[in-house]
């Protein structure tokens, strides 16, 4: 699905660029299309059921001030993403393919990381959108699961693939959205004090503000959006605006809905309700709201779950396949397999064993700093990747200090690892 024939530019219009941008620096609506469905591609990605249950958990264990580590995850994911798209965007290379130019053969192992985890990953996705349409219509989670793989699947062989994965991402990004911050405005949450927070915290977890970062853009997120662009021809130095709004903006639409969702459990946690040990999200939808807060979360979680799977499994294929030297056709159907695979997995073990989730946490965790760090060298020290483009050196002071939270992360991902066999 890389190239999908219809991302193609097969001429030049009269009036652009050689990469379709408008004279004048105007944003065609074609980029405007493509750079969207990058954004909300990265955005979806990131909200999966993991993303709904640590902002639950959190918000559960902080109350109120877990609006600053909020707050200061999407600083620091915007940090990182801003120099990761921009790296990518101007060489026209994806990650693994620079880690190859920088050091023969680190590509390869940066893709075995993220195809590890990718996979185990992508069966709690299934799991998930089964758990979703059990919530939403009482439908058994294994058939549910199931379906909303067939859907995926159908995604991506339909024959403009790429237009479809850009608007059924924004399309149920939105809906997200949307729909919890009805329940948010329904609990009434005590926004105010939720506000001050954000500057004057209660409390400061600095395990929260990890855990987020590593959520948001842990693993193959970071890069979903980045390759999208890079697979729809958006790329180069003339794009470097567009590449940069897009970075910023996927982060703040993820932001949004972390906003909206903790609100949405603040509201019902500050009114005294009990939210128990297990699925508290769906408990906080339903106290809110009654019947239709639980089938809102079941849509909501659906929703979060096949846009991740769409997200892990585009992003997991472009990783262990060339952008110029493999076939559409083969792409698509290896996307298929991935999907097809990590179902059948979930279909007969039910979901992902928590040692599995262990270790490709661990993966994730690893390839991030590795990620990281092989883009920014590129930025710093390999000019002739960026195609004669002069790096920000505020970008790069930006990019190397959080880079070192990344490290914290590697070593927080480990040490479960370390624990099972102690």
């Amino acid at each position: 699905m890389s190239h999908p024939p219809a991302d193609r530019a097969q001429t030049t219009p009269a009036g652009t660029s050689p990469t379709g941008a408008p004279a004048g620096g105007r944003m065609s609506a074609g980029t405007r299309s493509t750079l969207l469905g990058a954004m909300f591609l990265m955005a979806t990605s990131a909200i999966g059921p993991g993303f709904i249950t640590q902002t639950t958990t959190f918000t559960v264990q902080l109350g109120a001030a877990f609006a600053f580590a909020i707050a200061v995850s999407i600083v620091i994911d915007i940090a990182l993403q801003l120099n990761v798209w921009r790296v990518i965007g101007v060489s026209g290379r994806r990650a693994q393919e620079l880690g190859n130019l920088v050091l023969p053969g680190l590509g390869w192992v940066m893709a075995a990381f993220l195809l590890a985890g990718g996979l185990v990953f992508n069966i709690g996705n299934v799991a998930g959108a089964g758990l979703g349409t059990d919530a939403m219509m009482g439908l058994d989670p294994r058939i549910g699961g199931a379906v909303s793989a067939l859907i995926a699947i159908g995604v991506f062989l339909s024959r403009r693939a790429g237009v479809a994965v850009d608007r059924i991402v924004v399309v149920l990004g939105l809906l997200m959205i949307t729909l919890t911050a009805y329940i948010a405005i329904t609990s009434g949450p005590p926004v105010g004090r939720a506000l001050r927070n954000v500057v004057l915290p209660e409390e400061v977890s600095f395990l929260a503000i990890t855990t987020l970062v590593g959520g948001t853009i842990g693993g193959y997120i970071v890069y979903a959006g980045a390759h999208r662009l890079l697979d729809s021809g958006v790329t180069g130095r003339e794009h470097v605006r567009d590449i940069t709004r897009g970075s910023i903006t996927g982060i703040v639409i993820t932001g949004i809905m972390r906003v909206v969702l903790f609100l949405a459990i603040l509201g019902v946690v500050a009114g005294g309700a009990d939210l128990g040990t297990e699925n508290q999200a769906a408990t906080a939808f339903q106290t809110a709201a009654g019947e239709v807060g639980l089938r809102v979360f079941g849509v909501v979680l659906w929703a979060a779950a096949i846009t991740s799977v769409i997200g892990a499994s585009y992003t997991t294929i472009s990783f262990v396949t060339s952008r110029t030297r493999t076939a559409d056709r083969t792409r698509t159907l290896l996307v298929v397999a991935f999907i097809a695979v990590t179902t059948l997995a979930f279909l007969l073990i039910g979901a992902a064993p928590t040692t599995l989730l262990v270790f490709a946490g661990a993966f994730n965790g690893l390839l991030l700093p590795i990620g990281i760090a092989v883009l920014l060298w590129v930025a710093t020290r390999r000019a002739d990747l960026m195609n004669g483009y002069r790096y920000p050196r505020w970008l790069l002071v930006v990019g190397w200090t959080a880079w070192l939270l990344t490290l914290y992360l590697a070593v927080n991902s480990v040490r479960p690892v370390i624990e099972l066999f102690s």
